[in-house]
């Protein structure tokens, strides 16, 4: 917590975004930037094939190219450092498994805020998003990259 205290109040730019790390908060840090570009990534996929096929089939298409954006800017910007599994299919296929279940939780939770409670839909997806990205993070991080060596925190 310390490195990364240190670098966001130097305004470390190297830190917080190009060396490579075990620091999980740095690692969070930069996991949120990812998130975001693949969310802007997949709304784009999504607003292209829609005009071509039906919306649920592009949302499919959507979520599938930015889970691949997610995946490729994760271990190249974020867990660049840490463990990775050896066979890169088995790697993706548990880090898209761990996507699919953050959009079921994502739904869930959607669903519980919206329906149940009678929060505006957009107001519970944030809620969902901010929940299902610590999700995606601590799985992901636990289940993939973490170094048998006792990291930096």
């Amino acid at each position: 917590m310390k490195e990364f205290i240190g670098a966001l109040l130097h305004f470390d730019i190297d830190s917080l975004f190009r060396k490579k790390t075990t620091n999980t908060f740095i690692q969070f840090f930069r996991y949120i930037f990812v998130g975001g570009f693949a969310f802007l990534v997949d709304a784009f996929v999504l607003w292209l094939c829609e005009k071509f096929v039906h919306y649920m089939i592009a949302a499919a298409i959507a979520f599938v190219v930015g889970l691949a954006a997610n995946y490729l800017l994760s271990i190249f910007f974020v867990f660049s450092e840490s463990k990775q599994v050896k066979n890169k299919a088995a790697e993706f296929t548990a880090y898209a498994v761990i996507g699919v279940i953050g959009l079921g939780l994502t739904e869930v939770i959607m669903y519980l805020l919206t329906d149940i409670c009678g929060l505006y839909f957009l107001l519970s997806k944030i809620i969902a998003a901010a929940i299902v990205l610590v999700w995606n993070f601590v799985a992901r991080k636990k289940i993939l990259y973490t170094n048998k060596q006792k990291e930096d925190n």
